[in-house]
């Protein structure tokens, strides 16, 4: 398999995994639908095992650097105000194409045995969601945002010390390059593992139940696109002055990795492999953008499909909405991504939004069968996203190592570790 890049294993990966799973669907061969499943079940926790120590370590050490790099505050504003501004062209877009396409006009469904959800996000959820109340559960629960917490508070900390804070430093430099080297022995499994997680998603789902919901469905796959193809293209030439496509070259298996996972979270230590080694942004500043957006940084699940789901469901439930209506609904979008934190980000944004627009909840009902199929292309516009930030941010603030971004995609196997050491500090 060292014959093929590993894009190239990714999408082969990809193809049988398609394969089998319509034979398990077709010819209805149990046996291989439940090993597909996991398969995919065991690759990405795998991948989740790993990340609560590779993120905590990072930002640790990332903070204690801090004391030689100059503008940490400001690096830290502009990619915050990049994350708004992005999530507000995305959702903009995303309504556009909603009152164009009228998705849930025509459709008709039984509302009635539709549910509500259980329990649905809230603005506190946020806040109260940052602080952990107990450790061990912010890595148990996998919590990003709690953990990225802890790593800032402790790094704060040891900058405080000064000296006698030397040998803690050591010892999480020293766990965080044990973790990324058996991170990446897991990353090398990934073509096994999109197999059996696209898989699993042909065998159980199929494509039959978008039919009643083809509109909406198409919608959202057309406005992930549009942000996609043309709105992180767009901003990457104009104000990163980059080239969009060795962008996309560089980030092809972080993107397609998140597509068939259906993680953010999972496919983090691959989004911040290539955001260092093939994109060239600084490790220090990347170690805190990428596990950063990869908590508040959904364009796919918090602002293009809450948008069009809000649309689909005042149409199908015959309720009008005003200009004041999508005015909140892109509010929602842009501040209450981040009320996800922890959570199950596109459900809970979109009973938040439904929920702040007086909306029946009883719509999200309608949306979970197919749930998993849209989940693909809102998930790897979250990681396109999460990228494309500390790209233009590192471009502004001259932490973009042009000759790593422009040189040909070097093979991730055989790449040097660039992300593999402790982040160094950085010049201004």
């Amino acid at each position: 398999m060292k014959r093929f890049s590993f894009s190239l294993q990714l999408l082969l990966g990809l193809v049988a995994g398609v394969a089998l799973g319509f034979v398990a669907r077709i010819w209805d061969v149990t046996w291989l639908a439940e090993t597909l499943t996991e398969v995919g079940a065991i690759f990405v926790q795998l991948l989740k095992l790993a990340v609560p120590p590779l993120v905590f370590t990072a930002v640790l050490v990332s903070v204690a650097n801090l004391r030689n790099v100059s503008g940490a505050a400001r690096l830290a504003s502009k990619t915050l105000l990049w994350f708004l501004l992005t999530a507000l062209v995305s959702v903009a877009f995303a309504i556009g194409l909603g009152l164009v396409i009228n998705p849930g006009q025509g459709v008709t469904l039984d509302t009635g045995a539709a549910k509500a959800p259980e329990s649905s996000g809230s603005w506190l959820d946020f806040v109260t969601g940052i602080v952990p109340t107990n450790v061990f559960t912010a890595f148990t629960e996998v919590n990003v945002l709690q953990i990225v917490f802890l790593g800032v508070v402790l790094g704060a900390a040891a900058l405080a010390v000064g000296e006698k804070a030397e040998p803690f430093l050591n010892l999480n430099r020293s766990v965080l390059e044990l973790v990324q080297k058996a991170l990446w022995w897991v990353i090398r499994l990934a073509p096994i593992g999109t197999a059996g997680l696209i898989g699993k998603a042909v065998s159980t789902y199929g494509w039959d139940l978008l039919a009643p919901l083809a509109k909406f469905s198409v919608g959202v796959y057309v406005g992930c696109f549009i942000v996609l193809l043309a709105v992180y293209p767009t901003l990457l030439a104009v104000w990163g002055k980059v080239n969009p496509i060795q962008f996309f070259r560089n980030a092809w298996p972080a993107i397609e990795l998140a597509f068939v996972s259906r993680s953010s979270v999972g496919t983090l230590p691959l989004t911040q492999k290539v955001t260092i080694e093939r994109n060239g942004v600084d490790s220090g500043y990347a170690s805190f953008a990428v596990p950063f957006g990869a908590t508040t940084k959904m364009d796919g699940c918090a602002s293009v499909y809450p948008a069009l789901a809000a649309i689909f469901v005042a149409q199908v439930f015959g309720v009008p909405l005003g200009v004041g209506d999508y005015l909140l609904i892109a509010f929602v979008s842009v501040v209450g991504s981040a009320a996800t934190a922890g959570l199950t980000g596109a459900i809970v944004m979109l009973t938040l939004t439904l929920s702040t627009l007086g909306l029946p909840l009883e719509g999200v009902g309608l949306l979970l069968a197919i749930d998993p199929i849209l989940d693909m292309i809102r998930t790897a516009t979250n990681v396109t996203g999460q990228m494309v930030v500390p790209v233009l941010v590192a471009r502004s603030e001259g932490r973009l190592d042009e000759a790593v971004f422009d040189a040909p995609p070097q093979p991730l196997d055989s790449a040097p570790g660039r992300a593999a050491r402790a982040p160094e500090p950085a010049t201004a």
